[in-house]
C-alpha cells in the first residue's frame, strides 16, 4: 500500500512580533499521492501559511514546531522540482524584464538538466498545454503584454515545468473574474489529471473548492475544524464555522445538487 505522499504531524507556525502569534496550531493532514485536496477558510486562517510551510517558502521571522514528512522523510522534497507553486498575484511571481518563455525554460533547465534547446521546446509545449493562445509569440512575450488570466496560465507553466509532484495553488483564481476562474479551475484539473500530480488547492471559496478537490479541510483560526470528502463538507457539515461558510455562499441552495451531478451522484 502507497503511503502519504505528504504528512504532516502537530505542525505549529507563529511568527515573531512583538509578542509571538500564532498562525497554525497543532496540525495533523495527510496529502496522497495523486489526491486533490483543498484548505479553506477566512483571511488569517491559516491555509496559506501551511501551504508555504509544505514548500519550504516561509519567511525566516517564522517558528515552526512538528514535522513535515515527504514520502515518509523528513521534508526532502524540492522546491520547483517536487513542488510546484502557484502564487495569487501571477503579476508579483512572475519576473516582469524576461520573456515568460525563458521564464518557464529556466525552471525545466535548472530542474531537469535539459539543453537550453530542449528547455524552449519544453517552454513552448507548456504553453500550449495551458491553452495560452498563439503559443508561439506569447513565448516571446513579457508578462505586463499579457492579461491576468493569461500571466496565471503562465505562472502555472512555470509551476509544473519540472514535473512536480505535488501542484500548490494558494488562492491562484481569486484575483481573477468569474468567467476566468472557472476556465484556471478547468485548467488544473486536466492537468493534474494529465500529469498524475497530487493537488492543493488553497481558497477562500468553497464552492471552487467542492468543485475541484476530493477532499477538504477547513481552517479557522490557525486550527484545521473540519476534514472530509468534499461532498460530506458540502453536504452534512459538521462543525459551526463550516456551516458558516456555506450560508454565506450566494447560491448555497443549488450547491449540494450542482457537486452532486458533476460527481456523477444525480
Amino acid at each position: 500500500m502507497t503511503g502519504p505522499l505528504v504528512s504532516i504531524r502537530s505542525l505549529s507556525v507563529s511568527y515573531r512580533r512583538d509578542t509571538a502569534s500564532f498562525s497554525l496550531r497543532n496540525v495533523d493532514l495527510d496529502i496522497a499521492p495523486g489526491e486533490r485536496l483543498a484548505i479553506i477558510g477566512e483571511s488569517g486562517s491559516g491555509k496559506s501559511t501551511l501551504a508555504l510551510a509544505i514548500a519550504g517558502l516561509l519567511p525566516p521571522t517564522a517558528t515552526v514546531d512538528g514535522a513535515i514528512l515527504w514520502s515518509g522523510q523528513p521534508q526532502l522534497s524540492r522546491g520547483g522540482r517536487d513542488i510546484g507553486f502557484v502564487f495569487q498575484d501571477a503579476s508579483a511571481s512572475l519576473d516582469p524584464v524576461m520573456a515568460v518563455g525563458r521564464q518557464i525554460a529556466e525552471v525545466a533547465r535548472t530542474h531537469l538538466d535539459l539543453s537550453w534547446a530542449q528547455a524552449r521546446d519544453r517552454a513552448l509545449d507548456l504553453l500550449r498545454r495551458v491553452r495560452l493562445p498563439d503559443p508561439d509569440t506569447a513565448l516571446h512575450a513579457y508578462p505586463h503584454q499579457l492579461s491576468g488570466g493569461q500571466r496565471q496560465r503562465v505562472a502555472i507553466a512555470t509551476a509544473i515545468a519540472a514535473g512536480p509532484r505535488l501542484l500548490i495553488a494558494d488562492e491562484a483564481t481569486s484575483a481573477l473574474d468569474t468567467i476566468v476562474q472557472a476556465d484556471i479551475v478547468a485548467l488544473i484539473r486536466q492537468l493534474v489529471a494529465e500529469d498524475a500530480m497530487a493537488l492543493l488547492f488553497v481558497s477562500h471559496d468553497i464552492a471552487l473548492a467542492a468543485e475541484l478537490a476530493d477532499r477538504i479541510a477547513v481552517f479557522h483560526g490557525g486550527e484545521m475544524v473540519e476534514l472530509g470528502t468534499a461532498d460530506a463538507v458540502i453536504q452534512k457539515p459538521r462543525h459551526a464555522y463550516t456551516r458558516k461558510l456555506l450560508d454565506a455562499h450566494i447560491g448555497l441552495d443549488a450547491t449540494p445538487m450542482i457537486i452532486a451531478t458533476e460527481r456523477g451522484h444525480v
